[in-house]
């Protein structure tokens, strides 16, 4: 039995295929733990937080009841409730980015335009779209491009924000895809600012490049391996 295992051992380190698929594997394992972390460090410190202010008000509102002073238990009411819509409206949004509606019901086009006018309303910005060729990707590719292209769309805001927004994926002759993410937000140096891209694109095999853009701004250059094109 032991043989056999060492046997396994050495034919796995001899046979590139095989490394490559465990290396890809540990990429994406090490991927989602980050996501886990984030979203349960963003569930902790933003609506279980919030929630357990909610929980004091109320309690604080039935005193007041019982004290029969209505006018402050209505005021502690008052901004309890506007504290549970700020709950309800972020956890909408962690669910809307996690895995939007549109894009698992209508398809990639549509989810990103949604994005692109949530976010484009919302940061007074232009945006211009050119995905039609995302629709004949994979679903695996439409997700994990989803999510890059919405992360490269909240970095730019966060370094701007800028005032046009130029989202493209294009399928190439060689059936490898480009999507490009281009911005006239000031730039950022720091290239580890774009390592949650890059792990994102990796898990795909893709590859992301930085590139400064003319006249100012930033271009961000995804090319992802001609199987993620079903």
């Amino acid at each position: 039995m032991a043989g056999n295992k060492l046997r396994l051992m050495e034919r796995r380190r001899d046979d590139p295929t095989e490394l490559e698929q465990a290396r890809i594997a540990d990429q994406l394992i090490a991927a989602e733990q980050d996501e886990r972390r984030r979203i349960a460090l963003f569930l902790h410190d933003g609506p279980v937080q919030s929630l357990a202010g909610v929980s004091l008000m109320l309690d604080a509102a039935l005193g007041q009841l019982e004290q029969e002073d209505l006018d402050e238990a209505r005021g502690i009411l008052e901004k309890a409730l506007g504290r549970t819509r700020e709950t309800i409206t972020a956890l909408r949004d962690l669910s809307f980015n996690l895995e939007p509606v549109a894009l698992r019901d209508q398809g990639f086009e549509p989810a990103i335009r949604a994005l692109a006018e949530h976010l484009g309303i919302s940061n007074e910005l232009h945006v211009e779209l050119a995905v039609e060729d995302a629709e004949r990707l994979t679903e695996q590719a439409q997700v994990a491009l989803y999510q890059i292209i919405r992360e490269a769309f909240h970095h730019a805001i966060r370094r701007g924000p800028p005032s046009h927004v130029a989202i493209g994926v294009e399928i190439r002759p060689d059936w490898r895809v480009e999507a490009t993410v281009r911005d006239d937000a000031p730039g950022e140096r720091r290239r580890a600012s774009y390592d949650a891209i890059a792990q994102r694109a990796r898990s795909l095999q893709g590859k992301v490049a930085v590139e400064a853009a003319e006249p100012r701004g930033t271009l961000v250059r995804i090319v992802l391996p001609p199987y993620a094109a079903g």
